[in-house]
């Protein structure tokens, strides 16, 4: 079996119909489509429930050709901020370092869709050379987010190579790995891939997940070698319109990277790149089902809940604000309202 990446293979595997093919041809001339023989698998073998929720996150359609007057080309202002080629220097004491913009799926809300899967998906060893010399220069630079693309999509030998020049880099005390491939690809992670995580600085993998479905048992074991093996584990959520906002999927996501030994840092609000207004939910529906997420389940269930300004000026936390008041009129000068997890008020003195 191999990836899919084109409507008329789209058509042969029964994922979409015939009567679809010319609309989704359109698709994936500006918005590049792959889905992996092991994301296939996944499909074959989902419940009604999990294949809905994956289908909606990489299968093409016809929405994404309805772009609205508030997206962009570059949402986060990736482009703003990059300042030798694949390095981002948004935020003074940390960086993107983007080795690759490739992907073996391309998820359907990505805000990287215009440039992702296009020409020149890797840097070449000179690329690299000039990034590792910018951020030896920039002392500022605490952490690295390793990002792209997929970056453990890299040979081993490869990814070892690019770890070890930032391991030394004395400043550059802190490396994150952005990645899908544990919950998507877990066959890539063997055991020549978690040697080459292991270096003298504190790692931390990110694990884009979405759905609880993503987590089969091939993923369950992926991330226990990598938990068992002592690298730390973060987990990134995208709010999703028709996969993630019921607060009952929602939460069994959250119980689900916990218990995998994944703690829930970020779930962010979908970006306003171009084609994916049918993914977005209002903040203020995200912020409800924060306050459900914290009624229900437990502290290490809760992500931050951030939007990312569009334009590039960062993330900002956007949940659920429970100081209902601090009206002098309300309580006593001094005094804050704050609402409980149950809706009542409580007075509490500053």
């Amino acid at each position: 079996m191999t990836s899919i990446r084109d409507a008329n293979q789209l058509k042969m595997a029964g994922l979409i119909e015939p009567e679809e093919l010319e609309t989704i041809e359109q698709v994936i001339k500006k918005f590049s489509v792959s889905l992996s023989p092991q994301l296939i698998e996944t499909f074959n073998s989902s419940n009604d429930i999990n294949r809905a929720g994956l289908l909606k996150q990489f299968l093409p359609t016809e929405a994404e050709l309805e772009i609205t007057e508030t997206e962009l080309k570059d949402p986060i202002g990736d482009t703003r901020y990059t300042t030798v080629k694949g390095v981002v220097h948004r935020h003074a004491d940390r960086c993107l370092l983007m080795p690759i913009t490739a992907c073996p799926v391309y998820c359907r809300f990505c805000f990287r869709r215009e440039s992702v899967g296009q020409k020149s998906p890797a840097l070449t060893k000179d690329e690299l050379q000039t990034a590792y010399n910018y951020i030896a220069e920039h002392k500022e630079i605490w952490e690295v987010i390793i990002t792209g693309g997929e970056p453990l999509i890299l040979k081993p030998k490869t990814l070892r190579e690019i770890l070890s020049h930032l391991a030394l880099i004395e400043h550059v005390e802190v490396i994150r790995i952005h990645t899908r491939v544990p919950v998507l690809e877990p066959k890539r992670i063997t055991n020549e891939l978690i040697k080459a995580l292991k270096i003298n600085k504190a790692i931390y993998v990110a694990v884009s997940v979405n759905h609880p479905g993503e987590f089969t048992p091939e993923a369950i074991k992926a991330c226990a070698s990598l938990a068992d093996n002592g690298i730390s584990m973060l987990g990134q959520t995208v709010l999703l319109k028709g996969v993630n906002d019921d607060p009952k999927v929602m939460g069994q996501l959250m119980r689900t990277l916990v218990k995998n030994r994944i703690k829930p840092y970020y779930l962010h609000q979908a970006d306003l790149a171009e084609g994916t207004s049918h993914f977005r939910t209002s903040i203020e529906d995200g912020q409800q089902l924060m306050k459900t997420l914290r009624e229900q389940h437990s502290g290490l269930c809760q992500p931050t809940y951030v939007l990312d300004i569009p334009g590039g000026f960062g993330k900002v936390p956007v949940g659920a604000n429970y100081i209902e008041s601090k009206d002098i009129l309300a309580c006593e000068k001094g005094s804050y309202q704050i609402r409980d997890q149950k809706g009542k008020l409580h007075n509490y003195k500053n």
